[in-house]
């Protein structure tokens, strides 16, 4: 048995997984706790206790122990990595002052920020007023100083949940750079916090002091505390290793750290990112995040909605797999699979448009979901295989969009997140792609990516390319099928490509007359 360890804490958005992993990127232990004690107390809104959190991820970490063999003293470092813009209020005392409120909630400030004159007229210059107004009415800063004034005169640190988890650990208010994802004044060129003169603390009720200390991926953030060994069972004193975003590990716990490679994240948000030591926008104006290795970047395009689209299936149309999965004592969605299996490529002219949740440019915040070509054969079937379709075709678009922007073809792609177990899931994007997609080695690529970064940091791998070489690894590689190709190929640019255009201006008439999500201001 080796004698070095890494525990890496991966709280995403369904659940906590506390996974022990060995030098060679073998998963060695693992335990997970669902999260479902999320609140919704009007429609579009998510939020959630901070310490329900904190809770899953102690059990997590108790059932961990119950049942590995590892012994706690071969551990050299723990790591976290969480999903993103996750924001926590706490007063002067640690405290929290209200629910968290969760990267899926939809609820928008009413602001339009005055901004400095040199700002007003740079940004109207490079045509970002828009931008800029969009920032400040999604940041929930905002929202809250606007909605809960009191509350926020008595918030003394406003955390992401990377932050409030890595606080719980340590005791000290500190966290990863690369974790900084979401409606903060952060510079994502620089990897810190926004100089003072930035147009974001213009926008922002935010003070400097309310936010962590910012140390690079790699880098010590402390020890677990007395409190936290108490709760998690994790040995006091053990170091705890500044982590990154759950995307950006997913990227290199994947393998994928050249402009090449591809990474998709088949999550709860399905993503495409690539790696590059060059600041590059894939979108305009719109900045790249901090990748886990310092002085990179990830050109990353996001589904907001994407897998999540298959709980949602799941929920509202998938009671037969439900019934028959608690039969077989497996989970429902591995019984989908026979669903797509069940339609031709194509879906007989079903074709949906995954945006389920706005975006900021692409697509704009207007944005809705949409699903054309219905007929009298279609099933919930073909529904099923339209939404792997329909994710497959919007993050084909993102790829397209990265490589005119960086100059760099990408020909290879790797396929990560919870969604990457489905072989129907992978078929289909080695299809519409035509590349050939490669699975990697595990799916808990997230976690494997924090403990890269861990490996790294303590020393126990001299760099990131040893690291990745030494832990990650490709498993089964799906062909594309020349016949399926030609199919996908001219319904993504003879149909997809053209729906968010036409029905962009009907997405506008349904928000301002229904004024969800949310009118422009």
């Amino acid at each position: 048995m080796s004698n070095d360890y890494l525990l890496a804490i991966d709280c995403g958005t369904q659940s906590v997984r506390a996974l022990i992993f060995d030098l060679q990127g073998h998963l060695v232990d693992k335990a997970q706790v669902g999260i479902d004690s999320y609140q919704a107390p009007q429609p579009g809104w998510v939020e959630n206790d901070p310490g329900e959190f904190w809770r899953a991820l102690s059990l997590a970490c108790q059932h961990l122990w119950a049942n590995t063999s590892v012994p706690k003293s071969a551990l050299r470092g723990l790591v976290v990595t969480t999903q993103r813009a996750t924001v926590i209020n706490l007063d002067a005392r640690g405290e929290a002052l209200r629910p968290a409120i969760v990267w899926l909630d939809q609820r928008r400030a009413d602001a339009n920020p005055k901004l400095a004159w040199w700002w007003e007229l740079a940004l109207r210059a490079v045509r970002m007023r828009d931008t800029v107004r969009y920032f400040a009415r999604e940041a929930e800063a905002n929202w809250i100083a606007q909605h809960q004034p009191a509350l926020w005169a008595h918030t003394g640190k406003y955390l992401l949940l990377s932050g409030y988890l890595n606080w719980r650990f340590t005791g000290h208010f500190v966290d990863s750079a690369a974790s900084q994802v979401g409606y903060i004044p952060f510079d994502y060129r620089r990897g810190r916090w926004a100089h003072s003169w930035n147009w974001k603390w213009q926008c922002l009720p935010i003070r400097r002091g309310m936010l962590p200390e910012l140390l690079p991926a790699g880098a010590r953030l402390g020890t677990v505390s007395a409190a936290a060994a108490r709760d998690t069972g994790i040995p006091e004193g053990l170091p705890v290793i500044a982590g990154a975003a759950d995307k950006a590990c997913e990227v290199i716990g994947a393998g994928c750290l050249t402009p090449d490679i591809a990474c998709l994240s088949y999550g709860t948000a399905a993503t495409i990112n690539t790696t590059t030591p060059r600041y590059l926008e894939a979108t305009p104006f719109i900045p790249p995040y901090q990748a886990a290795i310092p002085g990179h970047y990830n050109t990353e395009i996001q589904i907001t909605r994407g897998f999540w689209m298959v709980n949602w299936f799941k929920e509202q149309f998938g009671l037969p797999e439900t019934l028959e999965a608690r039969q077989r004592e497996v989970t429902p969605e591995s019984l989908f699979d026979d669903l797509v299996n069940a339609v031709p490529p194509g879906s007989l002219g079903l074709m949906l448009q995954p945006f389920w949740n706005p975006g900021i440019k692409v697509p704009g915040p207007e944005a809705k979901g949409a699903v054309i070509g219905f007929g009298e054969v279609h099933t919930r079937a073909h529904l099923y295989r339209a939404i792997l379709e329909g994710l497959a075709y919007a993050l084909r678009d993102g790829k397209e969009r990265i490589e005119r922007r960086g100059g760099t073809r990408i020909t290879r792609v790797r396929v990560s997140g919870g969604g990457s177990q489905s072989d129907a899931a992978l078929q289909i994007t080695a299809n519409v792609f035509n590349l050939p997609t490669e699975r990697p080695h595990l799916f808990e690529t997230s976690g494997l990516g924090a403990a890269i970064v861990a490996a790294v940091g303590l020393g126990l791998h001299p760099d990131f390319a040893t690291a990745v070489r030494e832990m990650t690894r490709v498993g089964r590689v799906f062909a594309p099928e020349t016949q399926n190709v030609r199919t996908y190929d001219q319904l993504y640019r003879k149909v997809y490509c053209r729906m968010y255009r036409q029905l962009q201006p009907l997405y506008r008439e349904i928000r301002d007359i229904t004024g969800y999500p949310g009118r422009e201001s």
